[in-house]
């Protein structure tokens, strides 16, 4: 079932190299925030919830904030935020495509402030539409290969859980499956007993463009500047950058 590197993948191997986590306690909290507000408090029986708080968790998040930022959420504390998602389109260099998530309370700042992010940096925003066509909502789930688990055990606890891919990334597994499988297939490795990095509903491209150096570093570049600003969640590209090629930039 092992596929080649895609967006997902590259991203992933670009935040190891570059030592940096999924951005900042301030994106984190907005996504717990967010959840907590659609779905409840109980993460029980909230599993958007639970899988924002098991990532800030992961990024050594304090308690006290998540759990003040759970109850803001769910209107059980003053300070919440009427936080809305918001999609932006565009191309960065070498016609790469990428799809930009926001979560703000202000989208006429959202809009100025990818627009310049995006055009200062060699790209170009795009109509709605003219690029999410590209790309297909899916679950994906991270699993270091530190946490000791291998291919095999992988594919043995997801394959009945409606995974699609599990792809070997160097130094992790990715499993990629439908949006709405994302929770089966992250309870069935709890249930095997793998701990796994990240659980996300994510954009995956149906066709990537291959990247040398100097073109992968331009991309990055671009979204880079992106990712920096407060609004944004998370960007997505259907970029593909090779190993070695991201060997060359490390």
């Amino acid at each position: 079932m092992s596929g080649h590197s895609k967006w997902a993948t590259t991203k992933h191997k670009k935040a190891v190299i570059d030592g940096r986590r999924a951005k900042n306690f301030a994106k984190l909290i907005k996504a717990i925030e967010v959840a907590s507000r659609n779905g409840g408090p109980d993460m029980d029986g909230n599993p958007t919830l639970f899988d924002a708080v098991a990532k800030a968790k992961k990024n050594s998040m304090p308690a006290d904030n998540i759990d003040r930022a759970i109850k803001r959420g769910a209107g059980l504390e003053s300070g919440g935020a009427d936080w809305q998602t918001i999609m932006y389109e565009g191309y960065g260099p070498h016609g790469v495509a990428i799809m930009i998530e926001c979560l703000s309370d202000n989208r006429n700042r959202a809009a100025s402030e990818v627009r310049v992010a995006v055009t200062r940096n060699g790209g170009s925003m795009a109509d709605p539409g003219s690029v999410s066509y590209l790309f297909h909502r899916k679950g994906l789930i991270i699993v270091n290969k530190a946490s000791g688990a291998t291919e095999e055990s992988i594919l043995e606890a997801v394959l009945e859980a409606g995974a699609q891919e599990v792809n070997d990334n160097g130094d992790a597994f990715e499993i990629v499956c439908e949006a709405s499988d994302l929770v089966t297939a992250r309870t069935a490795l709890q249930s095997a007993g793998i701990d796994y990095e990240s659980a996300d509903s994510s954009f995956i491209p149906s066709m990537t463009i291959d990247l040398d150096g100097e073109s992968a570093t331009k991309v990055f570049e671009l979204i880079d500047a992106i990712e920096e600003l407060d609004d944004v969640q998370n960007v997505f590209s259907n970029a593909d950058v090779s190993d070695e090629v991201m060997a060359s930039l490390a």
